[in-house]
C-alpha cells in the first residue's frame, strides 16, 4: 500500500507539466532504472538518468 501511495505522489504532479517536462521526467526515470539494471551501480544509474532525460526532452518537439 505504501508503494502505491508513493507512486501516486510521484505521478500526480506530472499532470501539471508541459509535454517536454513530462517526457524529460519519464525519460530520466526509465534511463535511471535501465542504467542501474545494466551496470549495477550508482554511476550507471546517474548516467542513464542524464541520458534518458536528455533524450526525453529532445523528443518532445517532434
Amino acid at each position: 500500500m505504501k508503494k502505491a501511495v508513493l507512486a501516486i505522489a510521484f505521478i500526480l504532479p506530472l499532470a501539471a507539466c508541459t509535454t517536454q517536462e513530462r517526457n524529460a521526467t519519464i525519460g530520466a526515470g526509465v534511463g535511471t532504472a535501465a542504467g542501474a539494471a545494466i551496470t549495477g551501480d550508482a554511476t550507471g544509474a546517474i548516467a542513464g538518468g542524464l541520458i534518458g532525460g536528455g533524450v526525453g526532452a529532445a523528443t518532445a518537439n517532434r
